[in-house]
């Protein structure tokens, strides 16, 4: 299999795994031949995979153990999340070889970190904010180490880890490998990341920003003090299934997670007020099943490859239109189908306008109809009388039909309640 060694086959079959996905087709020949990729692919699709094989292929070529404190391969990631599903894959694809794959984020002691550092790695999984903690305190050494990988480039290379890659780009070596892995890569991204590269070849399987081909999404036109009722609503048509929940603050989520709880629904939540310990167990319960909801942050918006999410509700749109597409590729991964319903409250137009232009698709209407700015409701036709009926009170009337939509909706339907929410830093993320 695309001259890999007979142990990595041998361990991908195990797995059940026997045929490449196109991004691991396509990069994993560049990348055994050395060479700098920047691949471009859906969420989903094996990305890990596309940079993991080859890393470990590597590796496997030196042939002896990596000396005391020496690091061999970096793979940057921006979220704590992201960071450990990367981990466990490549412990998972190592399983008898004598490749060592070790991990550091924050949000944990940093003392076991120094200790396992000590005994050398062949590969290192980091989000950068711990990693300069601990090349502050001169516990890591990375001068020999010839393999940098970006997995969700698009996020390393914006403000909040820029300064972050460029204290660490600035001490590795300037002969190595260097890989960057996205769903997106916006234009000033692509770039920035030409200056981490050196004449990549660039493998591009879908167009960047295009979500996942199984992904069914809907949206639903609703006032904020509307949306929690019409949560808890659709909730309950599959309360069986998993569900993640998007909300931008971390208050917000924490805020809805109880009361969704109070509902009855068994509910977790993740958010950068959480310790590590508290977010870990959080996501095993929900990988478990032993959690059904799971109301998060974009902490979860990347790294979260839980094959059986069927739903992934925008509770809030996202600031940033990017967002919007890693955050429903939590859904119909591995070639699963999955339903993306978002909630648009009157001041988030902007936000879906800007998401709808990304992913180049108008997003199908559920229930209610686009909110008209104030002033445009306010002004009645010329020669016509005052306009009626309008956004106003909950805006729920309108085409119906997408995922979770119920018939017999409109402006006349009662809901309850109401909960807010905000933007996460990528310091919090982190």
């Amino acid at each position: 299999m695309m001259d890999l060694p007979k142990v990595l086959v041998n361990r991908l079959t195990d797995m059940g795994i026997t045929d490449p996905t196109p991004i691991q087709k396509r990069a994993i020949p560049h990348a055994l031949n050395g060479e700098d990729v920047m691949g471009l692919a859906q969420t989903g699709t094996g990305k890990t995979a596309a940079f993991g094989l080859p890393l470990v292929t590597l590796m496997l070529k030196y042939g002896r153990k990596p000396a005391k404190g020496v690091v061999r391969s970096l793979i940057l990631a921006p979220t704590r999340e992201l960071a450990q599903q990367i981990a466990e894959t490549l412990k998972t694809l190592t399983e008898n070889t004598p490749i060592k794959v070790a991990i550091v984020v924050g949000g944990v002691s940093i003392n076991p970190q120094i200790k396992r550092l000590e005994r050398g790695v062949d590969v290192l999984v980091a989000t950068p904010g711990r990693l300069l903690d601990l090349m502050d305190r001169k516990a890591v050494d990375l001068e020999e180490c010839s393999f940098l990988v970006l997995d969700e480039a698009d996020q390393m290379l914006d403000l909040g880890f820029i300064h972050a890659l460029r204290k660490i780009a600035g001490v590795l070596p300037k002969d190595r490998q260097t890989m960057l892995f996205s769903a997106t890569m916006p234009k000033q991204m692509n770039e920035i990341a030409q200056s981490y590269l050196n004449n990549p070849k660039r493998i591009e399987v879908s167009p960047p920003g295009k979500t996942a081909d199984k992904v069914t999404q809907a949206i639903h036109f609703i006032a904020k003090a509307e949306k929690t009722n019409l949560l808890i609503e659709l909730l309950d048509g599959h309360r069986e299934e998993r569900a993640i929940v998007f909300g931008r603050t971390k208050y917000g989520c924490e805020k809805l997670a109880r009361v969704l709880e109070k509902a009855g629904y068994a509910t977790a939540a993740v958010h950068g007020n959480k310790s590590q310990g508290q977010r870990e167990r959080a996501i095993a319960a929900f990988k478990a099943g032993e959690v059904k909801v799971l109301v998060a942050t974009d902490v979860a918006a990347r790294g979260l490859d839980i094959p059986d999410v069927k739903h992934v509700y925008n509770y809030e749109l996202p600031n940033v239109p990017d967002a919007y597409v890693h955050r429903i590729g939590r859904t119909a991964r591995a070639g699963k189908d999955g339903a993306a319903i978002a909630f648009c409250a009157p001041d988030e137009m902007d936000e879906l306008r800007a998401i709808q232009k990304t992913i180049g698709q108008q997003i199908p209407v559920a229930s209610g109809r686009p909110w008209q700015p104030l002033e445009e409701e306010a002004k009645p036709p010329r020669g016509k009388g005052p306009r009626r009926g309008g956004n106003r009170g909950g805006n729920r009337g309108g085409p119906q039909g997408g995922p979770g939509a119920k018939p017999g909706g409109g402006n006349n339907r009662r809901r309850r309640g109401s909960k807010r929410g905000g933007k996460p830093s990528p310091r919090s993320a982190a």
